[in-house]
Parts: C-alpha cells; sequence; structure tokens
C-alpha cells in the first residue's frame, strides 16, 4: 500500500449519480491519504451520503472511476466494500436492539468453534473492539436496546473497528454522544490517524471539523466545490461555500423583554419521577422560547418526555394555559394543545417507508376528519401550507419520507406537529445532524412560532443555540433546575460555568441554587 501523495490510498474521480430526474452527484472528485483525517462538509442534500454510499458499495454510480492503492476498484456490495477494507459507520444506526452488544458487533463475521459461535472468543473480540472504541464500559452482554443512544454510537464505532478497515468513514458519528464520550472518540480517531488508518469524517459540527481533519472538502448540490487544508479557511467562508451565498447571522433578533404579567402557557409545579427529576417548576408564556441547559444527562429529556405524558408514575402538576392538565399518555399530551419534536426523527418522529403525506398527516387525522372519514381536500390544504411554510424540498407528497434528506426529513417532523396546531412546543435536541442551512431555516420558525403566539420549551446540545434563540434558559443540574438566566445573563461562559455546578448565583423566587441543586445528592 502506497500511501505517498502520488498514490493515494483511495482516489474518485468524474463520478456522477442519479435518482431519477435528481442528480445526487455530478463529476465528483475526492482524494483520501493514509494516515489522514478527511473531513467533508456540506449541506444535506448536497451529495455526502451518496458518496459514502457508493465508496461502499450500497450504490452503483452512473459514471466515473474509483482507485484503491492504486487498483480500479468497482464495489457491486457492500461486503466487497468492507472486503478491501473500506467500512461505513452510518447516522441511522445498523444495530439489532433484541441482539447483545456483542453479537451486534461481530454480526456480519462470528468467531465459531465446531460450526458455532464461539461465545467466549466473540466476548473478547467484543471487549477489544469497544475499548478501541472508547467504550469500555459497556458490557459486552447487554442487550443493546437497553443502551441510551450514545452508547449505541459506541456499540456501532465498535462494530466497524471490529473489521481492521483500512479506509473508516463516519457520517455525523457523534452526533447522538455526549461530550465525555465525543473527547474519547476524538481520541480514538486520532489514534487510529496515528497508526496509518485513513478516516472520511462527515460531520456539520464546524468545531469538530477544525479539531480532528488534515484536509477538507466541501460538496454542494452533488459536486465537490473546494478541496483545502484545515484552517486555510475561515467557519464563514466554509459556510458560504457550503450554501452558495452570502453566510450572515443564523439567529433571528429576539423580541424586548415583556412585563411577565401574562398567564403561563405551560406551569410546571414541583414535577418528580423515579429520582431523574427532582421538584422542578417553571413557567413558559406565549411567545417565550425557554431554553434546557445543562451538561447532557442531566434530566432534560426526561423532562420533555414526562410532560408529553411518555413517562408513567410522575407526580406534580402541570397548567396549560391556567387548566391543569393530565398528561397519561402522548394522546393526553395532543389534546391539551402540546407537541413534542422528538430526539431521533428515524425511530422516533417518522415512519421511514411511508410517503411523505402520511407522515405529515399522521399525527392530525382527527382534526382532519369529519364523521370518522377522512377530509382528502383539508388534508391536501393543510400539508401544502406546511412544505410552504418550512420549504420541503420533495419531489410529490407520494414519496417515502426516507428518501428525503436528513434535514427534509426533521423539518417533516416538525410540520407533522405544527399541523396539530399546538399552544405549547416542546422540541429535544431537533437540529442534531443537520446543516447549517437548514438550522438557521429552524431558528427562524421558531421565533415566528413563538411570535405567533405558542410557549417553547427547547432543549438543545449547542450552547450557541441556547444564547441565539432562547429568550430565557433552565440549567439542569443533576435532576433538578439549578440556575436560571435571562436576558444579557445567557452566554456561554454562565451555561458553562452552570452546567459544571460552579458557584451559586441568584436565581428566580423559588428556583434553588445552583450550588443547592447539587448538594447531597
Amino acid at each position: 500500500m502506497d500511501g505517498s501523495a502520488s498514490a493515494p490510498l483511495f482516489r474518485m474521480e468524474g463520478v456522477s449519480k442519479r435518482y431519477g430526474g435528481v442528480n445526487a452527484l455530478t463529476n465528483a472528485d475526492l482524494t483520501v491519504e493514509t494516515g489522514r483525517i478527511h473531513g467533508v462538509l456540506g449541506e444535506n442534500g448536497a451529495g455526502k451520503s451518496t458518496l459514502m454510499k457508493v465508496m461502499a458499495g450500497v450504490v452503483q454510480p452512473d459514471e466515473g472511476s474509483m482507485t484503491l492503492a492504486g487498483n480500479s476498484v468497482r464495489f457491486a456490495n457492500p461486503a466487497a466494500a468492507n472486503a478491501a477494507g473500506i467500512v461505513c459507520i452510518f447516522q441511522e444506526l445498523s444495530l439489532v436492539p433484541d441482539l447483545s452488544v456483542a453479537d451486534n458487533i461481530c454480526i456480519s463475521n462470528p468467531p465459531k468453534r465446531f460450526g458455532l459461535i464461539d461465545q467466549r472468543a466473540q466476548r473478547r473480540m467484543a471487549e477489544e473492539a469497544l475499548a478501541r472504541a472508547g467504550g469500555e464500559d459497556i458490557h459486552p452482554l447487554a442487550p443493546v436496546k437497553d443502551l441510551p443512544l450514545s452508547r449505541r454510537q459506541l456499540v456501532e464505532i465498535a462494530k466497524a473497528l471490529v473489521r481492521n478497515p483500512r479506509i473508516l468513514i463516519l457520517d455525523e458519528a457523534t452526533s447522538a454522544l455526549t461530550a465525555a464520550d465525543v473527547r474519547k472518540v476524538f481520541a480514538v480517531l486520532k489514534r487510529l490517524r496515528s497508526e496509518g488508518l485513513a478516516l472520511l469524517y462527515i460531520s456539520h459540527r464546524m468545531a469538530e471539523i477544525a479539531e480532528l481533519a488534515d484536509e477538507c472538502t466541501v460538496f454542494r448540490n452533488g459536486r465537490n466545490v473546494g478541496t483545502f487544508k484545515s484552517g486555510a479557511k475561515t467557519d464563514t467562508e466554509i459556510v458560504e461555500m457550503m450554501i452558495g451565498r452570502e453566510y450572515s447571522h443564523v439567529f433571528p433578533p429576539k423580541p424586548a423583554p415583556k412585563a411577565g404579567t401574562d398567564e403561563p402557557a405551560l406551569e410546571v409545579r414541583n414535577l418528580s419521577w423515579n429520582n431523574r427529576l427532582k421538584d422542578i417548576s417553571l413557567t413558559a408564556r406565549a411567545g417565550e422560547i425557554v431554553g434546557l441547559g445543562g451538561l447532557d444527562g442531566q434530566g432534560q429529556r426526561e423532562l420533555l418526555l414526562s410532560l408529553f405524558g411518555v413517562l408513567r408514575g410522575a407526580t406534580g402538576e402541570v397548567l396549560i394555559n391556567g387548566a391543569k392538565a393530565t398528561l397519561g399518555s402522548p394522546n393526553d399530551a395532543k389534546r391539551g394543545d402540546m407537541a413534542l419534536i422528538p430526539e431521533d426523527r428515524k425511530t422516533e418522529g417518522l415512519m421511514l417507508p411511508m410517503s411523505v403525506r402520511d407522515n405529515l398527516s399522521m399525527a392530525s387525522l382527527s382534526r382532519l376528519s369529519r364523521l370518522g372519514l377522512v377530509d382528502h381536500a383539508a388534508e391536501s390544504k393543510a400539508i401544502d401550507e406546511m412544505i410552504a411554510l418550512l420549504g420541503i424540498k420533495t419531489d410529490g407528497t407520494a414519496v417515502p419520507v426516507g428518501t428525503l434528506s436528513g434535514g427534509n426529513q426533521q423539518k417533516i417532523v416538525i410540520a407533522k406537529w405544527l399541523m396539530t396546531r399546538p399552544k405549547v412546543i416542546l422540541l429535544n435536541d431537533p437540529t442534531r445532524g443537520i446543516d447549517v442551512g437548514t438550522k438557521a431555516e429552524i431558528y427562524q420558525l421558531l421565533r415566528k412560532l413563538a411570535d405567533a403566539g405558542s410557549a417553547i420549551l427547547y432543549y438543545s446540545t449547542d450552547y450557541d443555540e441556547l444564547v441565539g434563540c432562547c429568550d430565557k434558559v433552565l440549567v439542569m443540574y443533576d435532576g433538578a433546575i439549578g440556575r436560571v438566566l435571562t436576558g444579557s445573563e445567557i452566554t456561554e461562559r454562565a451555561l458553562v460555568g452552570s452546567a459544571l455546578n460552579l458557584g451559586a448565583n441568584p436565581v428566580e423566587t423559588g428556583t434553588p441554587s445552583l450550588a443547592g441543586a447539587g448538594a447531597g445528592r
């Protein structure tokens, strides 16, 4: 294998791929070197996923050529690509929930003895792969379905590493990870680079690309629009390459703060659940975007799920527009004019094989029906309005929603719940894995919804979003609200300090100080 500049490990030239009348890739070029991390950037729908699938043998190119270690290659299927040493970690996890971690890691080629799977050898292989992936604390015999999303992502990485790849392709591989897990994965990737592995790293997180990548390639509309050394261009220049136009600040202006005399659209009193939520009280008024901050895993997701009636056994009171709400199930929450945009659009927000139309209307069928029959004219009108409002790019409403780009799928999830006309909107990290252009559109939409009278409770793992979008931020620590930030107090420094439980600061009446939130727990 020659890793010199004159003979790169992998080269793609003039590759094109069409789906009907849509050009997913057009004369795409890419060069990957041994012992380097190559960052790939672009909006959703720019061709990154198709590029990956061509390299991995998932789809066949219509035109163009590829070489691996100087030899012409064309992979008929993923198994052929894996055999050649090209392994992908897709954003959509490929794990089997009912199997163990070890079974999943070794599923493609389990060790055998006397014709049967050698369970001891498989466990050793899984433990070694998990250690390489930074998941040494994951038990190899644990069922995957019992793991949180962040740990499943580490299992997915271990599953790829057990195949000893020459080229490892990662598509938004850290989008579901906690900050601590991200640091582990970064250390793993840097070590693999030092061992001579070539890595193709696809991410929308500019900071990750800046820290990891040696070179970067930007794709737009299926074309390679530039390759450059990491650090050679500013973030603004890179974003302008991605979106093809001048880049301006993505966050819409915040309205002037109100006096706060209006009755809250959402009021939560002393909410607790299973020692994960501890005596939480909060308010969100119509027109207000209330952020949920803090380190990942401090109860933010559980708070949203309990408000939407997903978690059983929660205690406390929830009032919507002053009336006590019964939230024993998601149906109760929906009838109470509440909507939840879930964390994982693929498994919790969409039915991927079903059409765009069916996905959009499924949450609001009761509102669109008369005498038990769906009013198709009203349904079509509502769907057209949502597609126009969110700028959803789709080749008609009859196509499967799984064929849309990730950003447009996320817009479908949001539109589906907006069709129920909610007064309170709960958002669980809605921009994870979304390109910067679509993020900006979502930020504008949230402010527009708030201005129209919705109350929004918004959890994000991105501090910039909390600073740029929210009128108030509730920083959670150990299942409780530790500090409330408003106005000019909402800064990255304050968010980080509060999330780490550093010091006590004045907070709203009735809310414990941050120091008190973690004391004695």
